[in-house]
């Protein structure tokens, strides 16, 4: 048997969804135009304030009668994100066998939505509404509705480890291929709002009352989104290679980064040198820019300590808001629009340098062009939980 460890990864059929539109095409579209009506929509906490969420900008289809005991708004974006990949994902079953097939999901809400949306039945009935399952809001059931759907039974599970499973599902899935366990892993990450997460982050004084404003001055926190991106990651060749990948737990802080960023950095040396490249290479660096004071000190900090303030780097979360566990995988989706289509993705904020913060190159204008074959998409988490993504245009 060949040495599978050693085989390169490639990303060959690619699906998103989030508040820039219903599919690879309106997304690319809308990143592009650094189109913020995403962040138009409103949730209204527990605390009375009425603050901007990264809504979908469309409706999810109900799901198949054959799949009605898996409904949640999750799956339903599950459901969308998957069916653009229907086409390659039969093919890997023939080709390989249903059980050469895996599933990696990263989420960090799962079905939550459903259970809040069913408690006020349970208070009044003193029980369980009928049809309830706690299930949906289990975090592996994304990962065994995508097994469902699609008939596939090699490893299957998912990720949460907050801000970066979505990524962290992506490297799992090129750890599956590399030991040989699968031939195809169905990875990505997909999360919708809830309330849980919106109030929790609001108690953390994380939540930001208008538009999120990374690495300005006035930044005041984070827009929470919603979004899903999924992928088939094979050994076979195509135009997107997963070129590199690195991953780092510093457990600084249960919700704050370490100011130095010894963990992201550990990540992203990890990614370059699973990629082969050196600092140089990067065209294009995908931030993670929450807007939160701390986050986009260390970030900032780690960036030029790292880059320098020549590589082209943007956040755009000011467009999608913060997807959570769909971030990082998302965000690799925008790294690889930003190759297919030699464009940066915009940094769209209002332009006032924090003269705190190292000078990182923002590439904040619309319709810069790109330069090279790399792009990196970095996430980092609660718990010091640090991810970067390295994507290369073949």
């Amino acid at each position: 048997m060949s040495d599978m460890s050693k085989s390169q990864i490639y990303l060959n059929a690619m699906s998103a969804a989030n508040a820039l539109g219903r599919n690879w095409q309106e997304v690319s579209r809308g990143l592009f135009a650094g189109d913020r009506s995403g962040l138009e929509s409103q949730e209204t906490l527990n605390d009375g304030r009425s603050v901007p969420v990264g809504r979908l900008n469309f409706d999810l289809d109900c799901l198949e009668p054959q799949f009605a005991d898996w409904d949640s708004r999750n799956n339903r974006l599950v459901r969308q994100c998957l069916t653009p990949l229907t086409e390659a994902i039969d093919a890997a079953k023939e080709k390989y066998g249903s059980s050469r097939v895996g599933v990696v999901i990263g989420t960090s809400t799962s079905g939550t939505s459903q259970t809040e949306a069913r408690l006020p039945e349970w208070i009044l009935a003193g029980g369980p509404p009928p049809g309830f399952d706690f299930r949906r809001q289990e975090l592996g059931d994304a990962a065994e509705f995508v097994a469902a759907v699609t008939g596939v039974f090699g490893p299957c599970f998912s990720v949460s480890t907050a801000c970066t499973s979505g990524a962290r599902a992506l490297a799992s899935a090129a750890r599956l291929l590399h030991a040989g366990l699968c031939d195809a892993v169905i990875a990505g990450g997909v999360d919708t709002l809830c309330g849980l997460t919106l109030n929790g982050f609001s108690v953390l004084d994380s939540i930001a009352g208008e538009r999120c404003n990374p690495f300005s001055k006035h930044r005041t926190g984070i827009n929470i989104g919603e979004g899903g991106a999924l992928f088939l990651v094979t050994r076979e060749t195509s135009e997107i290679r997963l070129a590199g990948w690195g991953e780092s737990a510093d457990a600084h802080h249960l919700s704050a980064p370490d100011p130095e960023g010894k963990g992201a950095r550990i990540a992203i040396e990890q990614a370059l040198a699973s990629a082969g490249i050196d600092c140089r290479d990067l065209a294009y660096l995908n931030l993670h820019g929450t807007a939160t004071r701390l986050n986009d000190a260390m970030e900032a900090k780690v960036t030029y300590d790292l880059f320098g303030d020549t590589l082209p780097c943007s956040s755009t979360k000011s467009l999608t808001g913060h997807m959570l566990g769909a971030a990082g995988s998302n965000e690799a989706a925008f790294a690889i629009m930003a190759l297919q289509q030699g464009i940066l993705p915009p940094h769209i904020w209002d332009g006032e340098r924090d003269p705190a913060l190292a000078p990182v190159c923002l590439a904040d204008d619309i319709g810069l062009g790109i330069r090279g074959n790399y792009a990196m998409s970095c996430s980092y988490a609660f718990g010091g939980n640090n991810a970067a993504l390295i994507l290369a245009r073949e």
